[in-house]
């Protein structure tokens, strides 16, 4: 086996085989710790996270995300009825594009239609499914690795060579943070996502008991394809009003508009095991969906069988099809210009 299948990188700290694509490249699975004892366990394919252990204030560590014990299973899973993308690096457009098209400077893209005749989470092989690099690594306080991705021009049709940097990290206040960073040859459009799906009783029960807190007014309004109106819906009196905390609903696949401002965006709660995830974002939305279903075909983690309920996605974003509605927030990354984007997810003790 060559060695530069492995990553730029001359050495990895705290890594494990994670199993071997198709074309027989060794993908790595990376740990990060704090002094806490909280645990990230992250994969270069898709810069994935795969595990992340967090002390509960009985001094248990609970894995509280969705994922699979080997690259062959997050490889088996986009072959699932509804593919559930745990965990993964969503891109180059997260979220759905209407018809798989759009324009930049008079030219009309076609994309691929994955999704009911609609274009969803960057195609039908997304950064979710790529290989990445590990360009750096930090030990110490607060650790971190960063990922890199070489999107060539055209892939899935995009325009421009995007290069993506995605650094996560695991600070010693229990925060995991994601920083990204894209640049472009060409102008282009682009929103990356984190989709994890979080469950903080553990991924093996079900999200129904646990409380969610949303910062929003308004969701994004959506036809029955889920393909956004260019409207936007009150959330007073709403079923999906969470300004006050109240119970994870069955099911939801919807974008909230989220104000740019300092404070949190969403916070997930669990009475059970007294602990609690706040969501900080720069973006203005986050999208909420609640899911994990694997129909059967495929096993989770430690063997367990995952359903509909097993966990919520909290994926901080731009509006869904964005490109194709000029009121919604800016989705063009012109060539030269640099693509931001920093997210925080922070686990704490109620009390």
């Amino acid at each position: 086996m060559e060695i530069k299948h492995k990553s730029h990188l001359k050495e990895t700290y705290n890594s494990k085989s994670f199993g071997f694509t198709p074309d027989n490249n060794e993908i790595l699975s990376l740990e990060l710790s704090n002094k806490n004892g909280m645990k990230v366990e992250i994969t270069n394919y898709g810069a994935t996270v795969t595990s992340l252990q967090v002390p509960v204030s009985n001094g248990n560590l609970v894995d509280v995300v969705l994922g699979f014990d080997s690259v062959s299973s997050y490889l088996e899973s986009y072959l699932l009825p509804s593919a559930p993308y745990f965990g993964t690096t969503v891109g180059r457009y997260a979220g759905r594009i209407n018809k798989g098209t759009f324009s930049l400077n008079g030219k009309t893209y076609e994309l691929a239609k994955n999704n009911n005749g609609n274009s969803l989470h960057g195609g039908n092989n997304g950064f979710g499914r790529k290989v990445w690099n590990v360009t750096n690594q930090t030990l110490g306080e607060n650790p971190s690795i960063t990922f890199s991705l070489i999107s060539k021009d055209l892939d899935e049709n995009y325009p421009g060579e995007l290069h993506v940097d995605l650094t996560y990290t695991l600070t010693e206040e229990n925060e995991l943070k994601l920083d990204y960073k894209a640049v472009s040859t060409e102008d282009t459009i682009i929103n990356l996502t984190h989709h994890s799906y979080f469950n903080l009783d553990g991924h093996d029960g079900s999200v129904l008991d646990q409380t969610i807190f949303i910062d929003a007014e308004k969701i994004v309004e959506t036809n029955h394809e889920n393909i956004p109106t260019g409207k936007f819906i009150d959330l007073t009196n709403h079923e999906f009003d969470f300004r006050t905390a109240k119970n994870c609903p069955a099911s939801i696949d919807n974008s909230f508009v989220i104000e740019p401002t300092n404070n949190v965006a969403a916070i997930l709660s669990s009475s059970k095991n007294n602990l609690k995830m706040s969501v900080y974002t720069d973006q203005p939305s986050v999208h909420i969906y609640v899911g994990g279903n694997c129909f059967d075909i495929l096993k989770g983690k430690n063997d367990v069988v995952y359903h509909k309920t097993s966990g919520i996605c909290f994926e901080t974003q731009n509006f869904p099809d964005a490109p194709n509605h000029a009121h919604f927030p800016n989705s063009v990354l012109k060539k030269g210009e640099e693509y931001i984007q920093k997210t925080v997810y922070k686990f704490e003790n109620i009390n």
